[in-house]
């Protein structure tokens, strides 16, 4: 698989609690450079970001990131406010506390207040699979596939440890023809990407690959 044909699935990152303006801005350069699916950013610089591509290049960022224990009525706010920012693409991470309660149908319906208020603009749900056991992982297939999510995110790449070639392939095998697959934390080498993406991820969700060519 050609290099730009990788590059294309990259939601090109920086998530760093520290990161700063100038460090923002050459994320968004790179990634319209490199032709990148998008940048995917925190919140408070989503509305700087989005003047400063001009429509060249989908804005990302993060709802409930990285604990997701928000109330689902804080995650709806971020929503809201991301997209009225300029956000075409949401990437909200579950409360694992619901789901390790089995309150499968709290659990489904926050995602489903989210994909409403998305309305057409992607949406992302990231599952945090290092801290879940099979079994959760295939419940959540279905919830994130019956709640009309654009795609199952493996990871907040703040957590253990991010993307797992066994957990994309698991993911592939239980959720819906609706739902693609974004991989994300770890990733740090153009072999690993496209194994990733052999194996089912439409998206990947790395700084990494850009710097290796830069």
């Amino acid at each position: 698989m050609e290099r730009q044909e990788i590059l294309k699935k990259v939601d090109h990152t920086l998530l760093a609690p520290t990161a700063t303006w100038e460090e923002i801005r050459t994320i968004l350069d790179d990634a319209m450079a490199y032709g990148a699916a998008s940048a995917c950013i925190p919140a408070s610089y989503v509305s700087q970001a989005a003047g400063y591509v001009g429509g060249n290049l989908p804005i990302c960022t993060v709802i409930g990131f990285p604990n997701g224990y928000s109330t689902t009525a804080a995650k709806l706010y971020e929503t809201k406010d991301a997209i009225a920012n300029g956000a075409s693409e949401i990437d909200m991470v579950i409360n694992l506390g619901f789901l390790k309660d089995k309150k499968f149908q709290e659990t489904e319906q926050e995602i489903r207040q989210i994909r409403a208020a998305c309305g057409s603009k992607v949406l992302k749900v990231i599952i945090e699979t290092c801290l879940l056991t099979e079994e959760e992982k295939i419940k959540m297939c279905g919830i994130v596939t019956s709640a009309g999510a654009d795609y199952i995110k493996t990871s907040t790449g703040f957590s253990a440890s991010g993307a797992t070639f066994e957990d994309v392939a698991l993911m592939k095998a239980h959720i819906g023809s609706n739902v693609k697959i974004k991989a994300a934390g770890g990733i740090a080498s153009f072999e690993d990407a496209e194994k990733f993406i052999r194996l089912g991820a439409s998206r990947l969700g790395t700084s990494r690959l850009i710097h290796l060519l830069k």
